[in-house]
C-alpha cells in the first residue's frame, strides 16, 4: 500500500525542479508527512539543512517510495536554536538530526542520545553542545554509554586498528564473552567534502566526489555527473551512459569478491581468502582498461566520459571477464562446500526485516534481510532504465546472508557487463554541458556497491551550488553493525563487521 503524499512536491531521480516548487510545512505537518511515509513502507532519503540569508535554517526531507519508483520532497525553517526531535517516533532520522546540530547548531529537543557525529564546528554562530569556537573539537572525546554492573567490562578498539584500514572507534559493553551494546564513533576521517563543494562546479568539485570513499569512486562520480547533466539540461548520451554501468557494475565486482574473500580470511579458510584477494585485483585491472585508472579516477565528466571504448579493448575486457569469471566460481564454491566456514556464519549477527526497515539501512545488508531495496530497480538512471538486473535477496539477515547476496550479485553483474560490452550503443564519448539552472533542486541516486548513493544539490540564482548534500550508504548502515552485534560474542566482531563492509571516510565526509 502506498500513501499519497499530496502535499510533498514529487520529483524522479535526476529530475531538476525549482525550488520555489518545494513546500514549506510547520515543523509538525513535515513530521507528520514523514511519520506517514515510514509508516507506509516508504524511507529518508536524507534530511538536512540550508543556511538561509536571514540567518534561519531550512530543513529539507527526501523521501523515497520504491514501490512507486518516486522521491518526495518538502521543506521547514527554524528560526530559533532548537526543534523537537523526530527520532524517538522514527529512528530513520537519528544520525541526520545530530548532523543538523554538528552543521547548524539547532538542538533536536528529545534525541535519545545527542552527541556530536563528526566533530567539526558548527558553519553557523550557533553550538548545539555550547562549545567555545576556538577550542579544538577532537574526535572520539565524548561520552560513551555504560553498562553498569559488577561483572560488566568495556573493551574499547581503535580508532587505530592493526591492520591498513581507515580509523574509527569502537567501544563494547560485554558481559564476559557476550555483547550487550556497542556504540560507533567515527569522525576522524572528516575533510569538509559538502562545504567544498559549494560554488560548483568548477575544476576541483568532481575530484571532490571521487574521494568521497575512494573504493566507490564510480557510484560517486556518477551521481556528481548526473546532477550536473540534469541541473544543465544535457544528458549523455546512450553510449556514455552504457559505460558508466560497466564501470559500476566492474566496481560491485571487485568489492564483492574482495569482501567474500576477506569474510574467508576472518573465518580462517584461507583458500578462497587467498583466491579472492587475487581475482579483486583482476576486476580492478578491468577498471583500468577502461580509463587507466583500476579505481576509475579521472574517468568521468559531466557530459560523459573522457574514453571510448575500440574494438581491442572490448575483446581484451571480455576475455578477461570469461577468466575472471570462471576464477570466482572455483574460489566461491570452495567457501560454499566448507562445512565449517557455513557454520562460522549462519545465525551469526542477524539483522531483523523489520529492525533493517525501522533503521533505514539499505544495500546488500537490506537485501540479506528481506527488503527489496535496490536503486537500480526501484529509481533507475541512465543505462538501467533500459537494462533489468535482478533484485537479489535472502531473508536469514546473518552473515551468510550478506555474504551469500554478494555472491548473487557478482554472477548478475558479470551477465551485465558481458552483455553489455557486446552491444555497445554508437554514439559520442562525451558532449559539452553548459551553466547550470539557477534556484533549482535535483537529486541523484545510484546504487553503488555497499547500496544507495544519494547526492542532492541546491542551486543559486547564477547557477552554482548553494548547498551540496552527499549521503554515502554507510551513513545509513553503520548502526546496524551496532544493532547485530547484541548479545553476540565479541569474536563474532570482525566477521559482522566485514559483512557490513562500511566505509568509514563516506560517512565521515
Amino acid at each position: 500500500m502506498t500513501l499519497e503524499l499530496k502535499s510533498l512536491a514529487r520529483t524522479y531521480n535526476g529530475q531538476t525542479i525549482p525550488v520555489e516548487h518545494i513546500p514549506i510545512f510547520t515543523m509538525a505537518d513535515l513530521q507528520d508527512n514523514i511519520l506517514n511515509a515510514v509508516a507506509h513502507g516508504q524511507r529518508v532519503s536524507a534530511f538536512f539543512g540550508v543556511l538561509q540569508t536571514n540567518e534561519s535554517i531550512r530543513l529539507y526531507a527526501i523521501i523515497a517510495d520504491d514501490e512507486q519508483n518516486q522521491l518526495s520532497v518538502g521543506c521547514t525553517d527554524v528560526s530559533g536554536k532548537s526543534f523537537l526531535s523526530l527520532t524517538p517516533r522514527c529512528p530513520q532520522v537519528h544520525l541526520f538530526e545530530r548532523e543538523i546540530a554538528e552543521q547548524f547548531g539547532l538542538i533536536a529537543e528529545g534525541h535519545p542520545w545527542f552527541k556530536p557525529l563528526r566533530f567539526h564546528h558548527s558553519s553557523t554562530p550557533l553550538d548545539a553542545w555550547n562549545r567555545p569556537k576556538e577550542k579544538p573539537i577532537l574526535p572520539g572525546v565524548t561520552d560513551f554509554f555504560r553498562v553498569e554492573g559488577d561483572e560488566v567490562h568495556e573493551v574499547s578498539v581503535g580508532p587505530v586498528h592493526a591492520g591498513i584500514i581507515e580509523p574509527g572507534h569502537f567501544r563494547f559493553q560485554c558481559h564476559g564473552e557476550t555483547v550487550f551494546h556497542l556504540e560507533i564513533a567515527l569522525g576522524y576521517q572528516h575533510r569538509g567534502v559538502e562545504q567544498a563543494m559549494v560554488g560548483g562546479p568548477n575544476k576541483r568539485t568532481l575530484h571532490y566526489a571521487e574521494t568521497i570513499s575512494g573504493d566507490a569512486t564510480i557510484a560517486h562520480a556518477t551521481c556528481y555527473c548526473q546532477m550536473v547533466e540534469s541541473l544543465a539540461s544535457r544528458p549523455a548520451t546512450a553510449y556514455a551512459q552504457t559505460i558508466r554501468g560497466i564501470a559500476l557494475e566492474l566496481e560491485r565486482l571487485a568489492n564483492h569478491v574482495g569482501d567474500l574473500g576477506a569474510l574467508a580470511g576472518d573465518v580462517g579458510y584461507l583458500p578462497t581468502a587467498s583466491y579472492c584477494g587475487r581475482i579483486r585485483g583482476d576486476f580492478l585491472n578491468m577498471t583500468a582498461v577502461l580509463c587507466g585508472s583500476r579505481f576509475g579516477r579521472s574517468f568521468m565528466l559531466p557530459g560523459g566520459v573522457h574514453y571510448a571504448m575500440d574494438p581491442t579493448r572490448v575483446a581484451d575486457l571480455l576475455q578477461r571477464l570469461d577468466l575472471a569469471e570462471k576464477d570466482s566460481k572455483a574460489a566461491i564454491h570452495l567457501l560454499w562446500s566448507a562445512q565449517s566456514v557455513i557454520s562460522r556464519f549462519e545465525d551469526t549477527g542477524i539483522l531483523k526485516p523489520e529492525d533493517a526497515m525501522n533503521l533505514g539501512l539499505v544495500g546488500p545488508v537490506a537485501r540479506a534481510s528481506g527488503l527489496n531495496r535496490d536503486v537500480r530497480l526501484n529509481h533507475p538512471s541512465g543505462i538501467y532504465r533500459f537494462a533489468h538486473i535482478p533484485m537479489a535477496t535472502y531473508d536469514t539477515g546473518d552473515v551468510f546472508a550478506r555474504a551469500y547476496v554478494r555472491w548473487l550479485e557478482i554472477k548478475q553483474s558479470i551477465a551485465f557487463v558481458r552483455e553489455k560490452l557486446s552491444s555497445l550503443p554508437k554514439g559520442n564519448a562525451k558532449v559539452a554541458v553548459g551553466p547550470l539552472a539557477p534556484d533549482s533542486f535535483c537529486i541523484t541516486l545510484n546504487e553503488g556497491w555497499r547500496g544507495e548513493v544519494c547526492h542532492v544539490a541546491l542551486t543559486d540564482a547564477e547557477g552554482k551550488f548553494r548547498r551540496y548534500k552527499i549521503i554515502d550508504p554507510s551513513f545509513h548502515n553503520w548502526i546496524g553493525l551496532s544493532h547485530v552485534l547484541r548479545n553476540q560474542e565479541i569474536s563474532d566482531f570482525p566477521i559482522c563487521n566485514k559483512s557490513f563492509s562500511l566505509s568509514y571516510c563516506g560517512h565521515d565526509l
